[in-house]
């Protein structure tokens, strides 16, 4: 099959998977906490048939492949008073919460698989990833894997101390005790303060090395903080981005064609990465599908959960003087503002699109 068009099917799947594994999340917990589900569809409408009926919920095949929804009873109308409007508190944010939650524990499940194929992450060794050209760590000697001992007098304990002690001694000799396989290495590089800032002053991709796995659950608890560490800087991002450490190139918002062109870039190198060479030297297998679907699965996890009527978080904002008060804001005017809010962000959403389809965001994967 074209490569192309295997990433452009792997967009579409992987993209409607994650919308309807945060519906599926809704749909279970409103079921278990006794909120009627009339409708789960798979894609959207329009309605091309039912599929069967189970439990008094419709489950419909729609035509447009690209996620799903529920269609809870009484969802968006304060006439229904046995609906989800009129339902406990704790049942409406429960629900709420659950899409997102679907959506957390699908990174976890997909940084631990990630993990078992290229092993956990010692935090407390630093190795050398990539090495620039005609960089200083490429002058003093550095050579990717690399695995770095001592800076100076002290022993290195984790990646952010060696880059304290490289801002630290910017033009100046640092000494480094480097482990090259099973030989131990003194190299002198001098960090150039004039270098640019995305390229760092020695020019090294620093990170952690990595164990194999002895079990897929010893995979767990690294997935978990890697979920955690990621979300984390996903929603500091705009922060970030005010305070000038992250450059707007760095951080634009891909829409549909920039994602269609990733998995395409993805699958391929992927793809490439797991075939038989001829050379010597083998091939490192690439998993940026997996670091994709990763990405996708947490923004709309953790956006779905940001303060903004319309989506869950928004909801749940408007149910909380109900929980801790006992006096909730009128459901007609709360239907309201969602629908207006709802509104608003399709427009906002149909002029990002416009503008992704006409000038989609430019990269190559490294």
């Amino acid at each position: 099959m074209n490569l192309n068009l295997l990433g452009g099917l792997t967009f579409v799947a992987v993209f409607a998977g994650i919308i309807l594994t945060h519906e599926f999340g809704h749909f279970i917990v409103a079921r278990l906490v006794g909120i009627e589900v009339e409708e789960f569809g798979v894609g959207f409408p329009p309605r091309l048939f039912t599929l069967f009926t189970w439990k008094g919920t419709k489950f419909t095949l729609n035509l447009i492949p690209l996620g799903g929804f529920n269609r809870m009873k009484g969802e968006d109308d304060p006439i229904v008073t046995d609906g989800f409007v009129y339902s406990k508190p704790w049942k409406r944010i429960l629900t709420l919460l659950a899409g997102s939650a679907m959506n957390l524990a699908t990174a976890v499940l997909a940084f631990s698989i990630l993990y078992t194929q290229i092993g956990i992450p010692d935090p407390k060794s630093v190795q050398i990833l990539e090495v620039s050209a005609n960089s200083p760590a490429q002058q003093a000697g550095l050579k990717v894997d690399d695995i770095v001992l001592n800076a100076g007098t002290q022993k290195i304990t984790s990646v952010d101390q060696f880059r304290t002690l490289i801002t630290g001694s910017l033009d100046k000799p640092l000494s480094l005790t480097i482990q090259r396989g099973k030989d131990i290495i003194d190299i002198v590089v001098t960090p150039n303060s004039k270098r640019p800032a995305g390229e760092g002053a020695t020019g090294v991709l620093l990170g952690n090395t990595l164990h194999p796995v002895s079990s897929w659950f010893a995979t767990i608890p690294i997935s978990l903080k890697a979920t955690y560490v990621t979300g984390r800087e996903l929603l500091s991002l705009p922060g970030r981005l005010i305070a000038g450490v992250v450059k707007p190139s760095e951080a634009e918002l891909l829409g549909p064609r920039s994602i269609w062109n990733l998995f395409q870039q993805s699958v391929t190198r992927d793809v490439e990465s797991r075939q038989p060479t001829t050379s010597s030297q083998p091939q490192v297998p690439t998993n940026y599908t997996l670091t994709g679907i990763i990405s996708l699965t947490l923004s709309l996890g953790i956006i779905n959960l940001l303060p903004i009527p319309a989506l869950d978080g928004g909801r749940i904002l408007f149910i909380l003087p109900e929980l801790l008060f006992k006096k909730r804001i009128s459901p007609k005017y709360e239907s309201m503002i969602h629908g207006v809010t709802f509104l608003i962000l399709i427009m906002l959403l149909g002029y990002f699109y416009i503008a992704d389809f006409i000038h989609p965001v430019s990269f190559v994967l490294p």
